[in-house]
């Protein structure tokens, strides 16, 4: 396997780091960032091959008496188990993990006003005292999220069975915002997963292992097409998705989460406003 790669890009702010599935766009803000970024590139250096050193358990239904060596897995393993007794493997919030040990590792000891870390748009977010970050997210409609010092929230995936992953449910996509990427990633994953149609005939579903022999859900049916629904069951499905992301508020695993299903939009919480608020001067 090749190593891990790091390019500036063309914008010479922006971090690129590439190894393997993993891609990482790293910017850091109100201070020389090139000593964190050959900090970030070193310890990325090592991710891949410390998250393929416990593949096997890594992919295995959460236990949160397991110990695991690695730091990311480690992390991985904490944010999936909050929420159990859902179904979920740690491997659900890896890419979110990964952005947030990345992030760690850049602002450690540095003086930035602001920073994230991007993986493929599961993103971790620093923001310094009297700074804010403003984040646009997958919907049905344009919407955004600031993230800002005086928030407790650092972290925004999404998820969906268009995505790059599997998922069990037939949600377009879930959009999360949660305390850390990781955790954040985990939760649209089961979100995504609430929003669905038990057996309904216009669903088509294959076992994962049929698509990938080693995925971590085994022979789950994932979703791999989606036919016309109307709009009762979009409603109906996306009604599912809502009242579990509305438990994950209540119990405050979440700040909010955006839930689209065939040009219907849900809502819960309220961090995520339409780009054309979030230009609206606050009175």
């Amino acid at each position: 396997m090749q190593s891990a790669a790091a390019a500036m890009l063309p914008d010479g702010k922006r971090l690129h780091l590439h190894h393997g599935p993993i891609d990482l766009i790293v910017e850091a803000f109100g201070a020389d960032p090139t000593h964190a970024y050959q900090r970030a590139h070193d310890r990325f250096s090592t991710v891949l091959d410390e998250l393929v050193a416990e593949l096997e358990t890594l992919r295995e239904p959460v236990d949160s008496k397991q110990v695991f060596s690695g730091a990311i897995a480690g992390r991985m393993q904490m944010s999936a188990s909050q929420f159990l007794p859902q179904f979920i493997t740690p491997m659900a919030c890896v890419a979110g993990a990964v952005a947030d040990t990345i992030l760690a590792v850049l602002v450690d000891g540095q003086s930035f006003s602001k920073a994230y870390v991007n993986n493929g748009g599961d993103v971790a977010f620093f923001v310094n005292a009297g700074e804010q970050i403003e984040a646009a997210v997958a919907a049905e409609f344009p919407a955004g999220i600031t993230i800002g010092a005086h928030t407790p929230y650092r972290g925004i995936a999404t998820s969906g069975w268009r995505g790059r992953s599997y998922s069990l449910g037939i949600a377009d996509s879930v959009s999360v915002v949660a305390k850390n990427a990781a955790m954040a990633d985990a939760a649209a994953t089961l979100i995504a997963n609430h929003v669905d149609l038990p057996n309904h005939p216009g669903i088509t579903r294959t076992p994962a292992q049929d698509l990938s022999p080693d995925s971590d859900l085994g022979a789950r049916p994932v979703t791999t097409d989606v036919g016309p629904l109307t709009a009762d069951e979009t409603a109906q499905a996306l009604d599912r998705g809502t009242e579990y992301a509305q438990m994950l508020v209540e119990t405050g695993k979440i700040g909010a989460a955006i839930l689209t299903l065939n040009h219907q939009s849900r809502q819960t919480g309220d961090q995520f406003k339409t780009l054309e608020q979030q230009a609206r001067p606050h009175a």
